[in-house]
């Protein structure tokens, strides 16, 4: 039997394991789902075992395990490292999903009208992470696993990853491998694909301003005392300019500033602007004057607000001036920028602004190295003709918006490049109500991983 045949007489098993592994809410951020967190790593455990591989084991860290597994079919030919992780971001708001967000379920879509799976995790990462599993089956079952393979999965991606760096450093030489394979990435679209040669950093932060000792009368005491909320909610609009430049001195001085022919290159990736708007529900798009949407996202740095919340937010009034108020905050970073020093330079900004009738506490939650992989590697044309075999066309490489810290961490404590092959979509709402990833796209990375093996061991 071929890959092939193989991979057609089991898409109903391996969608019915993956409908099994998206039912556990293995949420990492929640101490609560830590028994189901657990749960997941044993489900992947299990799986691995059952496709063929060895020495498979849950490995404990400080927090949550990671699931390691091998298969050393001959020591003289390359090894490829796969990581992926297990762990969801939490599920909340529960009333915007459609469907509950542990019942995965399958509906048409206009961008995937032959269905998608809908669940939290179905794309961030269990779907994705679960093509690599199913893909070393397939090649176990039919004598066409063409080089040694290695996989680490982890279950705090979506919590910064603390504990992997250790795992990492305390296991460089079980790790020893040619390269890291990664699909935690989206293509441009069905029609075309693309690999993510790059990959911004991040800082992520929360603040709290205090005001006055206790929860304050608004009619006795506003006007008099400064109100948290009112204050949090003026500094963080300061840091951003009319041209929506950041406003964090020093912020920008490492940016890598990408040359005219470099842009141009960039903007070679089809993108429609107008569907753009029309897909997000937007009358137009906001962000630093002199860039356009794809370098805005792929080669800019940013700093926004992703949570605020103080004071009373129940139902009805009360009408309260509250003693505190509380934002998330997050830094995607390019090339130069350091995590920690921005970190640094925010916490100072941040500290230099506040006017004396507030306090303020900067607590730094994670952060990662912004990346750039090349695009000459022999694993990167490994990938770039996979997918031109699977998708009868050379996929573009492209910068992603989005952080993936361990990628620093492989290059830096493993001496590993990656190759960042995903096949989710941008549209397919990632960490929102509602994520969802395409069938098409689930059997078509199982299908194009294989074919990543066979020609990496050729070369």
């Amino acid at each position: 039997m071929t890959a092939a045949q193989y991979l057609e007489s089991n898409k109903q098993k391996f969608l019915d394991e993956l409908f099994e592994l998206l039912r556990i809410p293995s949420i990492s951020a929640d101490t609560a789902y830590k028994g189901d967190v657990e749960a997941a790593a044993f489900y992947i455990k299990d799986k691995l075992i059952a496709a063929g591989a060895d020495k498979v084991e849950i490995c404990p860290t400080a927090g949550n395990p990671i699931v390691y597994g091998e298969k050393i079919i001959d020591p003289n030919l390359p090894t490829v490292l796969v990581y992926g992780h297990y762990d969801v971001q939490p599920a909340v708001p529960l009333e915007l999903w459609d469907t509950p967000p542990f019942e995965p379920t399958i509906r048409a879509t206009e961008v995937h009208p032959n269905g998608a799976i809908f669940a939290r995790g179905a794309c961030d990462d269990k779907g994705q992470v679960y093509m690599h599993v199913k893909a070393f089956e397939i090649m176990m079952a039919t004598g066409t696993l063409a080089c040694n393979v290695k996989f680490m999965i982890e279950g705090e991606e979506e919590v910064g990853s603390t504990n992997l760096g250790p795992f990492c450093i305390a296991n460089k030489e079980r790790l020893k491998a040619d390269v890291v394979l990664i699909s935690d990435t989206s293509i441009i679209a069905n029609d075309t694909p693309s690999i993510d040669c790059g990959l911004r950093g991040l800082s992520y932060v929360e603040v709290e301003v205090t005001g006055p000792n206790r929860d304050l009368h608004s009619g006795v005491y506003g006007g008099a005392v400064a109100n948290p909320i009112n204050i949090l909610a003026k500094m963080i609009a300061s840091m951003h300019d009319d041209k929506n430049h950041i406003t964090i001195p020093g912020f920008y001085d490492k940016v890598l500033e990408l040359s005219a022919a470099e842009r141009a290159e960039i903007n070679k990736a089809p993108f429609n602007l107008e569907e753009y708007k029309k897909d997000l529900g937007i009358g137009d798009v906001w962000g630093e004057e002199g860039f356009n949407v794809l370098e805005r996202t792929g080669i800019r740095p940013t700093l926004d607000c992703n949570g605020i919340w103080g004071g009373y937010i129940g139902e009805g009034a009360k009408t309260v001036l509250p003693s505190k108020a509380f934002a998330k905050i997050s830094m995607r970073l390019v090339p130069n920028q350091d995590s920690h020093s921005i970190t640094e330079l925010f916490q100072k900004h941040f500290e230099s602004i506040a006017p004396a009738g507030v306090k303020v506490v900067v607590k730094p939650h994670h952060g990662g190295e912004p990346v750039v992989t090349p695009i000459d590697s022999k694993a990167y044309l490994a990938a770039e003709k996979a997918m031109e075999t699977t998708y009868g066309k050379k996929p573009i490489p492209t910068r992603g918006g989005g952080s993936i810290p361990i990628v620093a961490l492989f290059e830096r404590e493993l001496g590993l490049k990656s190759v960042l092959m995903g096949f989710g979509l941008d549209s397919d709402a990632l960490h929102s109500p509602n994520e969802h990833y395409g069938l098409f796209n689930y059997y078509k990375g199982i299908e194009t991983i294989t074919y990543f093996f066979q020609y990496f061991a050729a070369k």
